[in-house]
């Protein structure tokens, strides 16, 4: 007994479309407060994306996988990139004044030269 789905033409257009609107439906609904925890998760997401773009493309056999699958990596490395910088920013806003370090020095300078002020 063969297992075996193929989507062709407008039912891998219609699924794709529909994973597009649920997608877009349900982050449009999440609160601020909530959204970098969502990018958290978005990057593991990313990097399972980019772990199965290298599995395929060291599996394709013809150039339109190979390309494809190239795409594929190169669009979750960068989603994955710019969730970590994206995320990094949106923490820097809770850190209270005194945590921030001086721009010209490293964290340890930055706590002597505030404690030599005090």
């Amino acid at each position: 007994m063969d297992a075996s789905i193929t989507m062709t033409g407008f039912v891998a257009l219609y699924v794709f479309m529909l994973a597009a609107f649920a997608g877009w439906v349900i982050i449009g609904h999440v609160p601020a407060i909530l959204h970098t925890p969502l990018m958290s998760g978005s990057n593991f997401v990313h990097g399972i994306v980019v772990v199965g773009g290298l599995y395929a493309l060291l599996n394709a056999s013809t150039v339109q996988e190979q390309v494809i699958s190239f795409f594929a990596v190169l669009l979750g490395a960068g989603n994955a990139a710019g969730g970590f910088a994206v995320t990094q920013r949106m923490l820097a806003m809770f850190q209270t004044s005194d945590a921030k370090p001086h721009p010209h020095h490293g964290h340890a300078h930055a706590r002597v030269h505030h404690l030599k002020k005090s």
